[in-house]
């Protein structure tokens, strides 16, 4: 298991180097968005209208931060758990998202959709939010701000943890820990 940099946005050939279990270190701009955003932007494309921000080789985080200290560009910002968002990755995915962050496993149909489209779910440690918090570098919010927290913010990271859960492949770490400790 390799520990990789990476800066957004993401390209197919990054997403192809990385395998379940790679511990990622992730620079540049990432967006936040939870369940209400996600069918927002779901819907948008349905009905054939403008995304607020563009998707395509993007990462969302999924995460519902807690208010900024002074001096801080963002308040605690742990993830939430993912299976909230399957509904929508698929079409996201499909529209080019490259990657999502949260805790948590993924649906088949999730597991499918980055095959089909090269995308990757990372996970991030739950229970570090502070430190989490300080990767990011700078946040702004540029969609949805009547969602409160679930708006759709425009982050700035450094070096942002994680681990690819589910790779492009179909690998699933989830999956591999279930197999690697079971008792039979």
């Amino acid at each position: 298991m390799a520990e990789i940099r990476l800066q957004t946005p993401l390209s197919d050939e990054s997403i192809e180097k990385l395998h379940i279990g790679d511990k990622v270190l992730l620079s540049g701009v990432i967006y936040t968005a939870r369940d209400a955003a996600h069918k927002r932007l779901v819907e948008l494309i349905k009905d054939n209208k403008p995304l607020p921000i563009d998707i395509k080789g993007q990462v969302i985080y999924y995460v519902g931060p807690a208010p900024a200290k002074p001096g801080y560009a963002i308040g605690p910002a742990g993830p939430t758990t993912s299976y909230r968002m399957d509904p929508y990755a698929t079409i996201l995915h499909e529209h080019g998202l490259k990657a999502s962050i949260g805790k948590g496993n993924r649906g088949p149909e999730v597991i499918e959709a980055l095959k089909k489209y090269k995308g990757v779910y990372l996970a991030a440690t739950g229970g570090v939010a502070a430190l989490i918090a300080k990767t990011i570098k700078k946040a702004e919010i540029v969609a949805y701000e009547d969602l409160g927290a679930e708006a759709i913010r425009r982050l700035e990271v450094s070096d942002f943890p994680c681990i690819v859960a589910n790779d492009c492949y179909g690998g699933d770490l989830f999956q591999e820990g279930v197999k690697k400790y079971r008792i039979d």
